[in-house]
């Protein structure tokens, strides 16, 4: 019985939440992805450059994704960073894989069962140097690169096109070495 409570709580709290972010969204036109990416290009080491702020990431420095091709399609995710209070590296271990094969620029990522969330690719470096990954409801956002520093000219720019998309650049905290810059909670 409390579990069904529980899952009942979970429930309305999740269709709370995404009713109010469905009011929200709906003033804004839809998130757009990249034209198409080669997974085989994008699959390695990504660095966090910046991100909003979130519940999952909270005390997180010098984070990295690793993401690797399977021989099904999916894509192996792990996501590691160093603790910020006791310098340990925090690791998770996930699954992606591509909801949009038309692009390969909508994928869903699950971490664990049975939750999974939007991975979009919105925007991409043309040697791929750079990705920016959102999520449709714009709560989400990352700023990556394949090198641990990015140029604030490329920086700059990036921050430009994700608030034509529809995001708050002022909510965005920026990774300088291992320290956070911005509106970390």
């Amino acid at each position: 019985m409390k579990v069904i409570v529980v899952i009942a709580i979970a429930t309305l709290l999740w269709a709370t939440f995404n009713c109010r972010d469905a009011a929200a969204l709906s003033k804004m036109p839809p998130l757009q992805t990249v034209e198409s990416v080669d997974l085989k290009r994008y699959a390695g080491i990504w660095y966090e450059i910046a991100r909003y702020p979130n519940s999952f990431q909270k005390g997180c420095l010098g984070s990295t994704a690793s993401y690797t091709l399977r021989d099904d399609g999916e894509i192996d995710v792990v996501n590691s960073c160093r603790d910020a209070e006791d310098g340990r590296t925090r690791r998770v271990e996930g699954r992606a894989w591509v909801v949009d094969p038309a692009t390969n620029a909508r994928l869903k990522v699950s971490f664990f069962w049975p939750f999974r969330g939007d991975y979009w690719i919105i925007d991409l470096g043309p040697a791929y140097e750079y990705a920016v990954v959102g999520t449709p409801n714009r709560k989400y956002l990352w700023v990556l690169s394949r090198t641990p520093v990015m140029d604030d000219a490329v920086y700059a720019a990036i921050m430009e096109r994700v608030r034509q998309l529809g995001f708050d650049p002022g909510r965005v905290v920026r990774e300088v070495g291992s320290v956070r810059k911005g509106n970390e909670p």
